[in-house]
């Protein structure tokens, strides 16, 4: 075997490699020179193959393999710290039940107008400066969030007392200005998603619910209009036939609007039933 040897390879490791394994040398027993790193070409072509010189050492330079570290010894194991004194466990007490509250003398269709409106009741008064701070807040928010959605409106905001379709005060936002009716949607499903995504707003900046509603040129007024009419021809009808109606169905804050426009009717009463979006007002006739 020659002393010197040349060898290649497509890397320098694999010229070293294939190196080693033709003398049968440890790489502690050899010494390496690289002649040459190799190179790829362009997509395969003038590629040129790694290539390295190696060499024995000999026994005055070849050194012993470095001896592998022993395992450390495990320290001493710690005393085990003296268990506590028992304690006697505290006696149990059961928890006070809390007051049950019972809820009387209204008809089902009170009861649910009072129940059905989702919102919870507005956080306390606020003051002129609170009221006029929070209308330009939400003004603002609402205004980007219809800008980005590539609309052109203005927003009026005023604060109203409450009515028909809201059980307390409410800041009203109403959009005004041409071609709306897409932020309006289905029986006013898109214009009830903005509405909640500017409540959501609201509350993460004030961490308090604020009641806001947000309308499309007096939609929601008009809306009101035609659910207290509807429901007043239908009862109507119901008083006459003596058979009972059920209404299409309806979001929680619609059929409260039914429910208060019959509330006092002297011939008819209402109750809901049905689940989830197919929840519905029926009325029914009084019987004597």
């Amino acid at each position: 075997m020659s002393s010197e040897n040349l060898f290649t390879g497509k890397t320098v490791d694999d010229a070293i490699a294939e190196g080693l394994r033709a003398l049968g040398l440890a790489p502690h027993e050899a010494e390496i020179e690289i002649v040459s790193r190799g190179s790829r070409g362009l997509f395969g072509i003038g590629s040129e193959p790694a290539q390295v010189r190696i060499t024995r050492r000999s026994a005055t330079k070849a050194a012993p393999p470095p001896p592998e570290p022993s395992p450390p010894e495990p320290p001493p194991p710690e005393p085990s710290p003296p268990e506590p004194p028992a304690v006697p466990p505290a006696p149990q007490v059961a928890p006070e039940a809390p007051p049950a509250t019972a809820v009387t003398g209204l008809p089902t269709g009170e009861m649910e107008a009072e129940a059905e409106t989702g919102e919870e009741a507005a956080a306390g008064a606020s003051s002129p400066e609170d009221e006029a701070m929070l209308a330009d807040m939400a003004e603002e928010l609402l205004g980007e969030m219809v800008r980005l959605m590539g609309f052109e409106a203005e927003v009026v905001a005023d604060w109203r007392d409450p009515d028909a379709d809201n059980e307390h005060r409410y800041l009203r936002l109403n959009l005004e200005g041409r071609d709306l009716s897409p932020l309006i949607g289905r029986r006013g499903d898109t214009l009830n998603n903005i509405q909640y995504l500017v409540r959501l707003m609201v509350n993460q900046r004030l961490h308090q619910w604020k009641n806001i509603v947000v309308d499309v040129d007096g939609y929601r007024q008009r809306r009101v209009e035609h659910l207290t009419q509807l429901a007043l021809r239908s009862a109507e009808q119901v008083a006459e036939s003596g058979r009972a109606f059920a209404l299409e169905p309806m979001s929680p804050n619609e059929r409260r609007i039914v429910h208060l426009a019959l509330r006092e009717h002297p011939d008819v009463y209402t109750e809901s039933s049905g689940e989830g979006e197919r929840r519905k007002v029926h009325i029914y006739p009084k019987r004597d």
